[in-house]
């Protein structure tokens, strides 16, 4: 979040902000073949149910505001605003 200066500076503590956590298989999508996506490189729903309840796990004791959170494998509506644009894409893999 912006600083007096406008420098993406805060984080959503230094705010008082909200966290709303919902697992997005869809982001795993391979768009590289066929007429739809393929979900081939997802977690299996056992897997992904675990690390998304340890993430909440990790993640709720870091925030001063209650974390929010969808449910698992559930069709959802959300809506929000965003500040931006504004997109960060954190990936685990070391790459150069």
């Amino acid at each position: 979040f912006d600083d007096e200066n406008g420098i993406p500076n805060l984080s959503v503590n230094d705010v008082h902000g909200e966290v709303l956590l919902i697992s997005q298989f869809t982001l795993m999508a391979s768009t590289k073949k066929g007429n739809r996506p393929s979900f081939i490189l997802a977690a299996k729903p056992p897997k992904a149910i675990d690390l998304y309840q340890n993430f909440i796990k990790e993640l709720t004791p870091l925030l001063q505001q209650p974390l929010k959170t969808g449910e698992f494998g559930a069709y959802m509506k959300v809506a929000l605003v965003n500040e931006g644009p504004f997109t960060i894409i954190i990936d685990s893999k070391n790459r150069v």
